[in-house]
């Protein structure tokens, strides 16, 4: 893949499928990781929608989780397949911009979503019968809006600035998406103090979610503790474990990338890590949420019960 005629404004990804050897196996698990990421969670939301029993708050915030999972990891992969196919790793600066602003928008949207579903999760099992006042419709959406609100401003605060820097004439990011360590390392000019600050707004962005969460459990763990029903502990804790699990998979891989100072990291690390919280994590947080969950299962269930009637009924006719 040598010599492209790119302009001087496009970037070149160095990307993942850097040896002809495993370049088309790891191809391969990628597009199968993505196939099964959009329809895992299309399926989610399509039960969560149709099935009445899963109109709760809970599910309600799930959707939208897997709505942004689907948004997200079509902002990275589908590029990278298609350049692959096509023997290109070029993007152009407008591509990358967006591409930038989009992946920072809808993964800082999933911390404070992840975060605000803790603190559902406390309220349903300490304050069961204050449940449909502290999570109503009404709070329900200010969640959603909120955690949009908290994403899109790191998006708009952080994206111009990366992107306004004067880069160098090589201009070849080592990595596959347009992610901002990556890109600032291009950059001709001394970017120490954004750096800086770019690391104070993404551990505000990764603590207080993750604040919430820890004191959310903290609590749910005490009152969990308290119970005499050991069916009800049982129950409490299914719950909580697909959520913690979720929690655990995405904040570790993203406390790692951006609040572990780069000295620690080596450019094969960051691919590593990256992949995991932007490709592996919204197919992973479907499965967890559905094979641990009995709810879903039995949605899941119906909702074949309900098209196996109907290709009956159509048969007959």
């Amino acid at each position: 893949m040598e010599g492209y005629n790119t302009s001087s404004t496009d970037f070149t990804f160095m990307g993942l499928f850097n040896t002809e050897e495993t370049s088309g196996l790891v191809f391969a698990a990628i597009s199968v990781i993505f196939l099964t990421a959009l329809v895992a969670n299309g399926i989610m939301i399509f039960l969560i929608h149709t099935d009445t029993h899963l109109h709760t708050p809970m599910y309600f915030l799930l959707s939208h989780l897997s709505f942004i999972d689907m948004m997200y990891i079509s902002t990275i992969v589908p590029k990278m397949l298609i350049d692959y196919l096509l023997g290109q790793r070029t993007i152009s600066f407008v591509g990358c911009t967006a591409q930038h602003f989009l992946y920072l928008t809808l993964v800082g949207a999933e911390f404070f979503l992840l975060g605000l579903m803790a603190y559902d999760r406390y309220v349903a099992i300490c304050n069961p019968l204050r449940y449909p006042v502290l999570m109503s419709r009404r709070i329900c959406w200010i969640i959603i809006a909120g955690s949009w609100f908290g994403g899109s401003l790191d998006g708009f605060l952080l994206t111009p600035i990366t992107m306004s820097f004067p880069f160098c004439s090589s201009r070849e990011i080592n990595h596959f998406f347009c992610e901002a360590p990556a890109v600032l390392k291009l950059a001709c000019a001394d970017t120490a103090l954004y750096e800086t600050v770019m690391y104070v707004c993404c551990v505000l962005m990764l603590l207080i979610p993750f604040s919430v969460v820890i004191s959310s459990y903290a609590r749910i763990l005490t009152t969990v503790y308290g119970m005499s029903s050991v069916e009800g502990r049982k129950k409490a804790f299914a719950t909580c474990s697909s959520h913690m699990t979720v929690v655990t998979l995405f904040y570790g891989a993203a406390i790692y990338t951006y609040m572990v100072p780069h000295s620690y990291h080596s450019p094969s690390q960051d691919k590593i890590f990256s992949v995991f919280y932007t490709i592996l994590t919204p197919m992973l947080n479907p499965l967890i949420y559905s094979m641990r969950n009995k709810d879903v299962t039995g949605a899941l269930k119906r909702a074949l019960g309900k098209f196996r009637s109907s290709q009956q009924v159509s048969g007959d006719f």
